[in-house]
């Protein structure tokens, strides 16, 4: 989870990550964010998130975004 969180601070360090629960919902991050985090992250963890996972329950949290890290390095 620490290694999702560097890299979204990294990306937007004005949001915090932690509290945070809505992040798609109330248009905290935009698309440009997306596109950023989802091409660190596929680096970072050698995975490949596709457009299938594409969707704002994905991308609403940061706990989200680690679920679906942790889904794609089992695949």
């Amino acid at each position: 989870m620490e290694e999702v969180l560097a890299i979204l601070k990294e990306i937007r360090p004005d949001v915090d990550f932690d509290k945070e629960k809505k992040l798609i919902d109330d248009s905290i991050l935009d698309s440009f964010d997306i596109i950023s985090i989802v091409s660190e992250l596929n680096e970072h963890f050698s995975i490949a998130i596709d457009a299938d996972y594409l969707e704002a329950e994905n991308f609403n949290s940061a706990e989200a975004i680690y679920e679906l890290v942790q889904k794609l390095q089992e695949v």
